[in-house]
């Protein structure tokens, strides 16, 4: 069996209600191709012109109109959606929780994780860090996503997560996954250097599929992100890649590649530590 799997990269504005039509035509268009599982990239519902932009239009857990988008977009298209990341309230009106969402064809929530690991970047001409509006999150997440009968196990992560290699050995504990998925919204020059080597790190060293949707082009805000939106087999080979502009990046995942690396080379068997 195949599980048709797809990034959906963006070049998100400041503007909610046009990111929401952006992300809800690239989930339309996913489907019609037979897409059975879609993941949008990190703040695919905003790029603000300033980091704080997050609070205002961040939502408590459950409730607000971007989740309200996403359960309606998965139930319509009867896929399962991964929210790349939006905003949800924090512990005070200062910092929220960069937080990915997953939905079921039902419509019903079946995950939600937020990002542990906080970027902070200074080369003397760039400088951010997303610890002045962000809270960090603690607990590794994964979910199982049941299409056709099978299921499959999907390890969350969110961007600068992809250079902390023992968050993905958490999450292939105790039950190994099978798609480890990374909505990014990497900058330019971070991206150009270690984008795809750390995502195919990841696919090898976990022998399974990683799936990466990010956000990639010059945005209204000024900010220029990597894309490369990509899908990477469990032998580290890319299936699909989008350098820039919005697209719908699909490959197939299947249990018999799984299988015949993890029976050719069982590098997870031979762990010691």
């Amino acid at each position: 069996m195949i599980l048709n799997i797809a990034a959906l990269q963006m070049v998100s504005t400041p503007d909610v209600d046009r990111n929401l039509a952006d992300a809800g035509r690239l989930i339309a268009e996913a489907a019609d191709a037979g897409v059975q599982l879609v993941a949008l990239p990190e703040y695919f519902c905003l790029l603000g012109r300033s980091d704080r932009d997050k609070l205002a239009i961040a939502e408590a857990d459950g409730a607000g109109p971007i989740q309200d988008f996403l359960a309606a977009a998965a139930q319509r298209h009867r896929l399962h959606i991964i929210g790349g990341t939006l905003p949800l309230r924090g512990a005070d009106a200062d910092h929220v929780r960069n937080s990915c969402l997953v939905w079921g064809p039902d419509g019903q929530r079946l995950a939600r994780y937020d990002k542990i690991h906080l970027f902070a970047f200074d080369n003397g001409r760039e400088r951010y860090d997303e610890g002045r509006v962000l809270e960090a999150g603690a607990q590794p997440v994964a979910f199982d996503a049941v299409v056709d009968g099978q299921t499959w196990r999907v390890g969350l992560s969110i961007c600068y997560d992809l250079r902390f290699p023992e968050l993905y050995r958490r999450l292939m504990q105790p039950q190994p996954c099978d798609v480890l998925v990374v909505p990014s919204a990497f900058t330019h020059t971070t991206g150009q250097a270690h984008w795809e080597l750390l995502l195919r790190a990841r696919a090898v060293e976990n022998q399974c599929y990683v799936l990466a949707p990010a956000q990639g082009g010059l945005h209204e805000n000024g900010r220029r992100t990597w894309g490369h939106s990509l899908v990477a087999d469990p032998w580290g080979a890319v299936l699909a890649c989008q350098p820039e502009g919005t697209a719908v990046v699909r490959a197939g995942a299947t249990r018999q590649r799984l299988a015949e690396v993890r029976q050719q080379l069982p590098a997870l068997a031979h762990r010691v530590l």
